[in-house]
């Protein structure tokens, strides 16, 4: 046993309340008590107002969860209170929202996003404090040893777009963001493509934030072509501006950009097909840019999750309507409030388990490490967190959820492709 986890087992078996004040400014959720039991303050921070990705439902659904389990007493008698932070798509700012939950003395940051993990779990280390749910986009949310993912995350979603292209395309283009985090998307997509003997797709880096993208438009559609060519775009929010600029090209067979469903424009010519992965595509994004006459009709997307309309969403689509019913922030098909839910569905558990009357960091942490089962109604395989739950993968060590879905834009909705879910354990194994 580390040095580490020797204090952290210490400081779980003498641990005290912590008694931590929350500022009126900060997020808090009231509540009822439920008894005797103390409170448990947790953090959730996603950026938001940004020019680049923005994540304000995951906040927005931390709270709506809070309000539901207060108004039942708490979860096993304890409060639930919530501090939200901005991150502000910027290491400070994610260090900043880090540093303030050790300050709160929070047990645990839940369901939030942040692509700079370098700069956000140094400080949740220092403190014991345990990362639970991230969306998935950093590195650092796979190797440390205080982060508890419940998805794959990019490393799963781009292997298992690999294999689902593999299917249909000839030839892939892949943009990407110019950064580094980004340099790695290439290898991922690459393993899944040639598990089906496929060669690799011609990777073309991007400004995460640029306005337009005609230059990177234009050079994925020619290496693509329009024999069973495809093009993925894998650039956050930023995604919706690359495929305007891509149907905006001169001579562009199907004034849609990405064909119809079967990958064949009206009169039932080849077209280039289009495709990316839950995040940079999401049901709403479909909505917002016109449903089933949207740019990305007929587009091939991996996600990590159940299409937004299965049944096994439903318990959060009550809580949705009944506790974040004027919260437009909070959409039940955005993949950020699906994780958020899962998040905390582990935290309740976490703390259902323990049935002691006072909550401490390292008691959720070391509950999470001697391997509590949580079972997410099938959203995911039943979630554990045991050394040899975790795949192992050079880069991603700590995944212990390695499905995804592959899922079509059909009729403007987001539906499966195939039932089920498709393992990529192996595929992230093989990446270089």
């Amino acid at each position: 046993m580390t040095g580490r986890r020797l204090t952290s087992l210490l400081a779980y078996v003498t641990a005290t309340a912590a008694g931590a004040s929350l500022l009126t400014g900060c997020g808090v959720i009231p509540g009822t008590s439920g008894g005797s039991r103390e409170p448990v303050t947790v953090m959730t921070w996603a950026p938001d107002g940004t020019r680049a990705t923005n994540q304000p439902g995951m906040p927005a659904m931390a709270q709506a969860f809070a309000r539901w389990v207060n108004e039942a007493g708490g979860i096993d008698g304890h409060e639930l209170r919530i501090l939200t932070c901005n991150e502000q798509n910027t290491s400070a700012g994610a260090a900043a929202c880090a540093r303030r939950a050790v300050s709160e003395k929070v047990v645990a940051v839940v369901g939030s996003y942040s692509q700079n993990g370098r700069a956000f779990m140094a400080p949740l280390e220092a403190a014991e404090i345990p990362y639970i749910g991230g969306y998935g986009v950093s590195e650092d949310e796979f190797t440390s040893p205080l982060s508890y993912p419940v998805n794959g995350g990019l490393a799963s979603l781009m292997a298992g777009h690999g294999m689902q292209l593999a299917e249909s395309c000839r030839k892939v283009s892949l943009v990407r963001p110019d950064t580094l985090a980004g340099d790695k998307l290439p290898d991922l997509l690459n393993s899944g493509l040639r598990k089906s003997s496929h060669d690799g797709a011609t990777d073309i880096p991007a400004v995460e934030d640029a306005a337009e993208y005609t230059a990177q438009a234009r050079r994925a559609r020619s290496k693509a072509g329009t024999e069973d060519g495809c093009v993925a775009a894998v650039l956050g929010e930023r995604t919706q501006t690359f495929f305007d600029s891509f149907r905006r090209l001169p001579e562009q067979e199907d004034e849609n950009g990405g064909g119809s469903d079967d990958g064949q424009d009206d009169k039932g010519e080849e077209t280039v097909r289009i495709s990316s992965v839950l995040g940079s595509v999401s049901q709403p994004v479909v909505d917002r840019t016109g449903g089933a006459h949207s740019p990305f009709e007929g587009a091939y997307v991996t996600g990590w999750y159940p299409e937004a309309n299965d049944q096994r969403w439903a318990p959060m689509r009550k809580v949705i309507k009944e506790h974040a019913f004027v919260d437009n922030r909070v959409d039940p098909t955005d993949a950020g409030v699906q994780t958020t839910w899962i998040a905390y569905t582990v935290l309740k558990k976490v703390i259902e388990s323990l049935d002691t009357d006072s909550i401490s960091a390292a008691a959720v942490a070391h509950a999470l490490d001697r391997g509590v089962q949580i079972d997410t109604g099938g959203l995911t395989p039943t979630l554990r967190w045991r050394y040899e739950d975790m795949l192992g993968a050079p880069r991603f060590p700590r995944i212990v959820n390695h499905e995804v879905t592959f899922q079509v834009v059909r009729k403007g909705q987001l539906v499966a492709q195939k039932p089920g879910f498709v393992d990529v354990g192996d595929t992230v194994l093989s990446a270089p």
